[in-house]
Formats: structure tokens, sequence, C-alpha cells
């Protein structure tokens, strides 16, 4: 039976005599968006881990007092669409038991978290007594425990293999952090240090958060800035559904393609029927695969987030970008399917490839309704982690590989960025220094540079990928393991746009013959001396490629994007519409 899970379908209220003005109103907006950017660059500078301070793998948002996203930062899409339920729950789990003082923390996929090792922080800001906020900020910790280090378990079946679970809890009462939470975490991950460190991080942001809210609070008066919250939401729901009912009435089918499940099945769907009808939408996902017992499921947190950010990449980029985006949208989904399992299934690969999948399910179902705006494909994340010791100081390390990125897809407007990620993060997870990883780990950077070919052909070009060979300089044996997809089926191209080259990844360990990795194994032997070479996926191309200008063609070549073209990679999933309403 398919659940609904509404985004809430609600007309904007009229505004009251009492009501703040446009001038007040776009005032605090935009007070919003400077405290969540501070709570960032907080982040940035305090965090203890690379994956935190150069990739930055967080985001940083506030909620209204019910939770509903009223300001996000730009960092990665994937967590903010995922936020609000992180605090929802803890509404629901706390009732009235929440005061001045405390800080709650999630990370569980089925309490409001996406996947573990994304730990969420929530801060409940009071004026004279009433709560108006909630400060928010979501980071990816490098390791949270479970059978496997980093917590992308390609063998887990059941989630309490992938790591510690923590449903809504108090972490800081009255001001004070409660020790016995804290011991707890800390003897449950492999590097307490880091973990320690980043999870201080977070803290001192959303306190930052809350430091900043009360000042402008201060400045306007709590009631000024409560009514303009409501004014925030109604304006972004104005501005989706003017665009909406642009679009044409009708229903349209979309499908996204996992390679396979890492368990011998292989094209694992995720199935879109989008219903357009006026200025309401509703996305039905209930064709999808049914769950799976590997990595790859999405829980409803994460799920809504695909949704809300394949609409955001529909949308103007001028439209404001919050909860009330997502009112004229409703979304149906069905239990025990890979969008919505059971409680139990594994998660931990759901952020950056369900929720991938989402997306492209949905742009290329609504390209047809929507074709200035609907853009190709972008690659896919295909992660290495690396566990060993380092020889220079004899201290253990976990590295994630965030270096030679996937490209973007090109889009009705313009080329593809080159290596700039995936959809799930659209640019948003950055890679980093090499000279700087060559500092901190025990490694080689032989080749760090742009894939030629990669990017599809059309009217306006995918972006191309990132190519790149790195040396393990350890004197013991690492041990590594892969979490990805995107080796079979590379980014859709769209309106006539050709494919992008899918990912390509090779471990060269000495004295043996080179192989290519799997995308979803742990437990990798890695001899020292071993190099692997990565060769990431580019962009899908949109548009006739007949239509792309020999100046173009020529800037391709000149600038090493292009050296030989092999056309006619054409996409293996076009948008189809089955109906008009």
């Amino acid at each position: 039976m398919a659940a609904s899970k509404n985004a809430s379908k609600k007309t904007p209220k009229k505004a009251g005599k009492n009501a703040p003005d446009p001038i007040t109103v776009s005032v605090v907006q935009h007070r919003l968006v400077g405290v969540v950017d501070e709570m960032g660059e907080a982040m940035l500078r305090t965090s203890f881990s690379q994956i935190l301070n150069s990739s930055r793998d967080f985001s940083t948002a506030i909620t209204d007092a019910k939770g509903q996203l009223v300001a996000q930062a730009e960092y990665i899409p994937v967590h903010v669409g995922a936020m609000p339920s992180s605090v929802i729950s803890t509404i629901e789990a706390f009732g009235d038991d929440i005061h001045p003082g405390d800080i709650f923390m999630l990370n569980d996929p089925y309490f409001g978290g996406s996947h573990l090792p994304d730990l969420t922080a929530c801060l409940p800001v009071f004026e004279d007594g009433k709560l108006l906020f909630w400060a928010v900020n979501r980071a990816h910790h490098s390791d949270i425990g479970g059978a496997t280090y980093g917590a992308y378990n390609a063998s887990a079946t059941e989630i309490w293999q992938e790591g510690l679970r923590v449903p809504p809890i108090r972490l800081y009462q009255n001001g004070e952090a409660r020790e016995d939470i804290v011991r707890m975490m800390r003897v449950n991950v492999r590097h307490p240090r880091d973990f320690l460190g980043d999870l201080a991080a977070q803290i001192g942001s959303v306190r930052l958060g809350e430091r900043r809210l009360l000042e402008f609070v201060d400045d306007l008066g709590a009631e000024t800035v409560a009514g303009s919250l409501e004014r925030i939401l109604d304006a972004a729901e104005a501005e989706t559904r003017a665009i909406i009912s642009g679009w044409k009435d009708g229903v349209y089918k979309g499908v996204g393609m996992l390679d396979d499940d890492g368990r011998g099945n292989d094209d694992i769907a995720i199935r879109a029927t989008v219903t357009i009808k006026g200025s309401d939408m509703t996305v039905d996902l209930t064709e999808s695969a049914p769950q799976v017992t590997s990595f790859l499921n999405s829980a409803w947190a994460n799920t809504r987030s695909g949704v809300a950010m394949a609409l955001t990449y529909l949308l103007d980029p001028e439209v404001t970008k919050n909860d009330g985006t997502m009112r004229p949208v409703k979304i149906l989904v069905k239990q025990g399917t890979i969008v919505m399992p059971d409680d139990w299934a594994p998660v931990t690969m759901s952020t950056s490839h369900c929720a991938q999948e989402i997306i492209e399910a949905i742009v290329t179902a609504l390209a047809p309704a929507c074709r200035d705006r609907a853009m190709a494909g972008w690659g896919k994340r295909l992660r290495i982690a690396l566990k060993g010791q380092d020889p220079r100081n004899g201290k253990d390390f976990i590295w994630h590989m965030f270096h030679a990125r996937p490209g973007a897809g090109a889009s009705p407007g313009g080329d593809g960025w080159h290596n700039s990620g995936e959809w799930h993060s659209a640019g948003g997870l950055k890679f980093g220094s090499v000279e700087v990883a060559e500092v901190r780990f025990p490694f080689f950077f032989k080749k760090h540079e742009f894939r030629p070919n990669s990017g599809g052909d059309g009217r306006y070009v995918g972006g191309v990928g990132g190519d790149l060979e790195m040396v393990v300089e350890t004197e013991k044996p690492c041990v590594a393991n892969t979490a990805g997809d995107g080796v079979r089926h590379g980014p859709c191209g769209m309106a006539g746009g050709e494919a992008g080259k899918p990912h390509h990844y090779v471990m060269r360990a000495p004295g043996k013959r080179p192989h290519v990795l799997a995308t979803k194994h742990e437990g990798i032997p890695v001899p020292p001396g071993t190099v692997f070479e990565v060769h990431a996926a580019g962009g899908g191309g949109w548009g006739d490629p007949k239509k792309r200008t020999e100046e173009e063609r020529h800037k391709d070549r000149q600038d090493g994007f292009v050296t030989t073209r092999t056309p006619k990679r054409t996409s293996k999933r076009p948008a189809t519409r089955t109906g008009r309403a």
C-alpha cells in the first residue's frame, strides 16, 4: 500500500494588518542567510578532520519552532532537504521537555537522519521563554563505529552493522555536556580525537547561530521576526507554484538506474511517475525496486531530500529555497521499497546514490514538461576509503578520497562544470589540495588532472571528470573499501545529448597485474607501493551535438577537454510521457 508523505499543500495566507512589511521580511530573510553562512564558516575553521575542513561535507540551517526550514547555507544539498526531519523527530521525542541550554543530537536514518556518519546537532533558540528557532548543523564524521572503518560497509545486511545508531538524545543540558553520553560515543569510534573535535566544532557552530539569532531578534523584536518567518515560507511557495503552473499538465515517467546492489543483482531501478496539475506536483515512487540487502536503501528523510533537490534544480536560481518550496509537492512511497525500506535495512550509500537516482528519475520525467530547465545527468560517487599507519609518525589514519570528481551534466543554458562532483552535492563537496593531502597522509599524487573526452557530446557538452594516480607510501599494508556506482550506467544525456563516460577505477599492486576495482567491496588488501588509478565519469550532454558551433569545438580541443570524439553515446533511459491530465 502506498504511503502519502505530503510535503504540505498550502495556499499562502494573506498578510494581516499587523504583518511585517515586505522590506522587513526581506531584512529578516537576509539576516537568517547571514547567520547560516557564519555558522558554516565557523565549522570550516574549527573542525579537525579533512572530510570537513577540506572537503566541506557538512551543512548548516535554521528552522522555525515547528521544524520548517527557513534558511540554509550553500554546502551539501542532500543534507539540507533532510535536516527538517531531524528537528521534527527531536520535537516528537521530547515534546515539552525542551529548554534553553539544551542541544540535541541524532544520526539515525529512521529518526530523521540520512545515514549514520552524518551526525546532526539541533539547538533550540528561546527568547523570553518562547521557542523561536532551531539552529542545526549536520556533519559527516570519518568514522562512526560499526564493522567497517568509515561506516561504508559493503557487507552490511542490516543497519546495526553500519555503525552506532543515535536516535534523538539530549547531548547538552543547562549548557553543559552530558559526559556519560560523550563517554559512550568516544568508545564506539576508531578515532575519538577527530570525532570529539568535529563534534565540538558542530556545537560551536550551533551556539554561534543561537547568539546571532538572538542579536537580530533583539534588534527587530521577537514578534516581527516570528511574523516574518511565515511570510518567507509563503513567498517561496508562491514563487514555486508560479513556475510549476507554467509547465504542461500531464503524467510523466522517468527512471534512475543503479548498476547493482553488490549482491549479484544488476540494474536496480528507481521509478518516478510525476503528475503536474496546475501548480501542484505529485511524485509517485511506489514502482521503485524492492529494498535490497545492501547499503543502497534510502530512509524517508533522504528520499524527501532527493525529491527536494530534483525540484530545486528545475527552479530559477533566484527562487528562495526553504520548506515553502516543497508545499506544492506530494510524495508517494511504498513501504518495503528501496526508497522506503523497513527500519532495519542498511542505508549508508543512500545519500550519494539513491538520492542521485531519485533526482535523475524526476528530472528525466519532467524534461518534456519543462524542456528549457532539465539538465543532463551528473557523474555518480565512487568512493575509496583507506585505513593504515603513517610511517612518519606511527599514527593510524582513515582517509576518504574526494579527489578526481565526476563532471556535471550540461544544461539548456551551457556546458557542464568540470570535475565538480555529483548531483546530490552539486559542487558542494570540495576535493581540496593534493599537496595538503600529501602532508597529512602517506600518499604521493603522480597525477591529478582533467579526463579528456569523458563529457557527453551535445549542443552543450557535459563537464569532464578527473584523472588521478596516487601511490600509497606506507611501510605496512593498508586496507581499502569501496562504495560507489556508475561504472555501467554513465550519466544520462538530455534533449538528444549523449551520455557521459562512466567511471573506471584500477588498482595496481606491486608485482601483480592491474585489476578493475569493484564498486561495493570491503577488506581489500593494499600493499605498500600500490597505485590507485581513477578515471572519473563525465557529465551528460544536452541537445543535438550537430548544433554545437565549430568555434566551441575548437575551444574544447584547445582547452584539452576533447582530443577525439566518438559520437552516438546516447542516453539509455529517455524520459517518456504517458498522458495528459
